[in-house]
């Protein structure tokens, strides 16, 4: 068997890159060895490297994304993306490697860039019909009025970063006089930020992959946070309840998938991808959608790839090799 050399590459330049390192070393202790060579690649803002096990670098030659491994020169057969946020979540990475002609298991330039940015991907989305709560978009340095936000959006409301994850910068807003504050947060992450209505209902986050044409639906996950709303402690930090299958009527499942569905279809997505839902009065409405979600050990994804009967070896394999010319 023609073993194929796959770079794992993580870190990124955001508030997430640790979180990514996580979800890098879960890909490549879960990838199969004896059919991949496996290189973890780090793509950090003070260089890009292959870090072998004894933890020696390697600098990544950006012509053609080549680089040693002690012995010899790899040039990369395909890049797994576990990269959350910037340069791996939004497009950069996926449009340089399209350029040099390595083949990435995550959504491509497009999709990324479009679904990164909240606003302009549930811009698109309204245009189909599908279901958003009201939002107010503000940029770095506009003026704005806060008697307008709220009469827009109501209280209580969501002030977050358009182009962040994680829950980095995120405020929920119950009072006017707490809008300011929750504004200068989030513009510390982001140039330009979103308010959007705080929907009432259960929370859900689903997972979707393709299987060469094949698009499948993971089992839902009901996010029950201790917080307020599920911020970054309630992710990483223990601070909610998971629970796979969302506790919810079978009818309300239903419409989570097909809408799902429908989405990833629009977008012409590819990879894997999760994306969160307030079901309100029976009627999901979409909050986000993340192309390169979490696989680390807390995450949401590898806990419905169980559920729905994959162990994370198959799967991971099931994505390289949909891109595996």
């Amino acid at each position: 068997m023609n073993k194929k050399h796959v770079a794992v590459a993580m870190g990124g330049y955001s508030s997430e890159f640790e979180i990514s390192l996580q979800s890098g070393s879960v890909v490549c202790e879960s990838l199969d060895p004896q059919k991949y060579y496996i290189y973890p690649v780090h793509l950090l803002k003070d260089g890009w490297n292959h870090v072998s096990v004894e933890g020696k670098k390697f600098p990544v030659n950006k012509a053609d994304f080549s680089f040693s491994n002690g012995n010899e020169t790899i040039v990369p057969d395909i890049i797994f993306n576990a990269i959350h946020g910037t340069p791996g979540e939004d497009g950069y990475l996926q449009a340089y490697l399209f350029l040099i002609g390595i083949p990435q298991t995550s959504a491509e330039f497009y999709q990324a860039a479009l679904s990164f940015n909240k606003r302009d991907c549930l811009s698109v989305l309204k245009g189909f019909g599908v279901k958003c709560a009201t939002s107010y978009y503000i940029n770095q340095n506009e003026a704005y009025s806060e008697e307008e936000i709220i009469n827009t959006v109501g209280l209580p409301c969501f002030v977050k970063p358009n182009r962040a994850g994680s829950s980095f910068g995120i405020s929920k807003v119950y009072r006017k006089e707490e809008i300011v504050t929750a504004i200068n947060k989030a513009f510390d992450e982001d140039s330009e930020i979103i308010i959007e209505t705080a929907l009432e209902g259960v929370e859900v986050s689903v997972g979707v992959f393709n299987n060469k044409d094949e698009i499948i639906v993971l089992p839902i996950t009901e996010i029950v946070s201790e917080n307020d709303f599920f911020d970054y402690e309630a992710k990483y930090l223990g601070k909610s309840d998971e629970i796979t299958p969302a506790r919810i009527p079978e009818n309300e499942a239903e419409k989570v998938r097909t809408e799902i569905k429908r989405i990833y279809k629009l977008l012409n997505m590819t990879g894997v991808t999760r994306s969160e839902f307030i079901i309100q009065e029976g009627i999901p409405y979409l909050i986000e959608i993340n192309t390169n979600p979490g696989i680390s050990k807390e995450s949401i994804i590898p806990k419905q790839v169980r559920a729905y009967g994959l162990t994370l070896t198959e799967f991971f394999d099931i994505l390289i090799q949909n891109v595996l010319k």
